[in-house]
């Protein structure tokens, strides 16, 4: 067996390199790149590797940790989950940044390869700057944080561990069920260590995405649920993106006149001018989606793992008198509400169901009904997003001039606060994937980082990136990344003066305005100071600018779209107002005590509203 003598870290990235994807008809790389933080824990030795080969794995520097993985994350995300990135940073601080990362990509369901610095196998030197110590177990470092919020963890002390651990990383990487992110942890001396490593290990690779079909049995029961059915109703989750199968779902809609509402993450399966489309669902959803919701008999739900927003904290679609179908890659979310389920990869499943399902439709009043609804909810997005000429609009004002800007060349990317709930209720999608919205694990500072991810994946594409104030205080320095890579974004900052989304929360559940508006937090008399984002954005290299209402919001847009790198517009909102139509009931607890009466009412009221939830 003809072997190579490399370091650890040249194979770890000579693997990476040989990996390629069967991908939209053609082989491409598998990995676009690694994005790197460079310290004394991975800079002589990853470092060393990944210089050697910087063209055929470019390497990409960023600002912060945490964000560069974001940035990752996004990329695999609009890829489909298809293509990759990976990203290292030293031990210590720039590997527990990256942590809040691994957990939004595990939340998500979303792939990237995480590549920490860890402390030395040897231990001789025992500790290193930055080295955390555990008094009763030495094996412990940093990086076993990684450990509960990866679907694969492996620490490699020993070079040739790699020969099995690398295509178990890669796996879990690509597998439909398990996919989430994957860590390597890789001490620095380690890294350096040589081994002959055998020559086929390196051989180039072309990874096809496993689909599996449904069973049988199951399929049969499925079947025969919906052939019952009068008032079916789809909900569409993220799952039917990654499995390419938004065509296959428009089709199986028409064909059997069955309504599609969409998850936060499977917004877009279906363009706003199908007939069949009802808009978001849950929380944030449509009041056309909930009503149909409240009164289906039958919901086959695809590719989605019904978290609380979807399902209105398990009380929106609760019925003694309503059949759940679960058709899921997974077998965890397969089984979730007692649904029946259905395993099984969503476009392969929907195409038997539809060959099961025969002449079936739903019923004409049934089809009447969404209509009807759909022809109402339209009319309260026109009109919650039209422009009343008030000096500080409102977020879905906000968000119906950038949709009408976006037009179909553009993607919106946006993560925590309220605009995602806004953006669920109002955003129009014309083609799938120009939606992208991180709602899963709704971290705040992903956006930039996120929309950066985005345009790597699409550089074709304009990137709308809407973003609040808090959060672009949290994360906002891959503006300059943007600009160094030459990856044009579009960023509005909406301006309400702190986190307007959780003040409304706060005094929604009866709470006094306090700590989350600037005006209610402790301050020097002064105040807080007034936060020029178009000044700043201008010092990270980006063209920006300053606008009031959205007439000039409009106009920026239009100047934003011609110009040739990163655009940042700020404008001021008002953080009181958000869309009253459409939604469901959110758990949140409340204080059973108080002093207060308001926080009082709103535990009678949250006391009523479990009585509508599943136990």
């Amino acid at each position: 067996m003809s072997t190579i003598r490399l370091t650890m870290a040249q194979a770890l990235v000579r693997y990476l390199a040989a990996q390629r994807v069967e991908y939209e008809g053609r082989e491409v790389p598998l990995f676009e790149g690694v994005f790197a933080i460079f310290g004394h824990g991975n800079v002589a030795g990853l470092g060393e590797a990944l210089y050697h080969a910087r063209d055929e794995l470019p390497t990409l520097r960023a600002h912060n940790e945490q964000t560069m993985a974001h940035a990752a994350i996004a990329f695999a995300k609009a890829n489909g989950r298809r293509r990759l990135m990976a990203a290292t940073s030293s031990i210590g601080p720039g590997a527990t940044n990256m942590v809040t990362a691994a957990a939004l990509a595990h939340a998500n369901r979303l792939p990237f390869l995480l590549l920490p610095g860890d402390t030395f196998a040897t231990r001789e030197p025992d500790p290193v700057l930055q080295q955390v110590e555990h008094f009763g177990d030495p094996t412990v470092t940093v990086n076993d944080c990684f450990r509960p919020v990866s679907r694969f963890f492996d620490r490699i002390s020993r070079p040739e561990q790699l020969l099995t651990s690398l295509p178990q990383a890669i796996a879990t990487l690509l597998d439909p069920e398990h996919c989430g992110p994957a860590t390597l942890a890789l001490p620095q001396d380690v890294q350096t260590f040589a081994y002959d490593y055998p020559e086929r290990f390196f051989a180039p690779k072309v990874h096809r995405i496993r689909r599996p079909q449904p069973d049988p049995r199951e399929l049969e029961t499925a079947i025969a649920a919906l052939a019952r059915a009068e008032r079916p109703l789809i909900l569409a989750g993220g799952g039917v993106h990654y499995a390419e199968a938004c065509e296959r779902l428009g089709e199986f809609a028409h064909t059997h006149g069955v309504p599609v509402a969409e998850t936060q993450a499977g917004k877009g399966a279906l363009p706003e001018a199908h007939p069949c489309a009802v808009g978001g669902i849950g929380v944030t959803g449509s009041e056309a989606a909930n009503r149909l919701a409240e009164e289906a008999d039958v919901i086959l739900a695809v590719g989605t793992r019904l978290q609380d927003f979807t399902t209105g904290s398990r009380a929106l679609f609760e019925r003694d008198d309503l059949t759940l179908l679960a058709l899921n890659v997974g077998r965890f979310d397969s089984q979730k509400h007692h649904a029946l389920p259905l395993i099984g990869d969503a476009l392969d499943g929907l195409a038997a169901l539809d060959a099961g399902l025969s002449e079936w439709r739903a019923s004409d009043a049934w089809r009447e009904r969404a209509g009807s609804l759909k022809r109402d909810w339209a009319d309260v997005v026109a009109r919650v997003t039209a422009d009343d000429g008030r000096d500080l609009p409102t977020d879905a004002q906000v968000i119906g001039a950038v949709n009408r800007q976006a037009g179909e060349d553009g993607t919106v990317v946006c993560a925590a606060g309220g605009l995602p709930g806004e953006l669920h209720k109002l955003w129009q999608c014309a083609i799938p994937r120009s939606y992208h919205v991180e709602y899963g694990y709704s971290c705040m500072g992903y956006e930039i980082a996120g929309g950066l991810g985005v345009k790597l994946a699409r550089p074709e594409r304009e990137v709308f990136v809407l973003v609040g104030d808090g959060s672009y205080l949290m994360h906002n320095s891959e503006l300059a990344t943007s600009v160094m890579l030459g990856h044009k974004l579009i960023v509005v900052v909406l301006d309400n003066r702190g986190f307007g989304c959780i003040n409304r929360l706060q005094q929604a559940t009866g709470g006094a305005g306090f700590n989350n508006l600037l005006g209610d937090c402790r301050t020097v008399p002064e105040g807080a100071p007034k936060t020029d984002f178009a000044s700043h954005a201008r010092s990270l290299g980006c063209q920006a600018e300053s606008v009031r209402g959205i007439q000039e919001l409009e106009a920026a847009l239009i100047r934003a779209r011609q110009a040739s790198w990163t655009y940042v517009i700020a404008l001021d909102t008002d953080p009181l107002p958000s869309t009253a139509e459409g939604g469901a009931w959110w758990e949140v607890a409340v204080p059973e005590v108080s002093r207060r009466e308001q926080v009082n009412d709103a535990y009678a009221g949250y006391r009523e509203a479990k009585r509508r939830q599943y136990r």
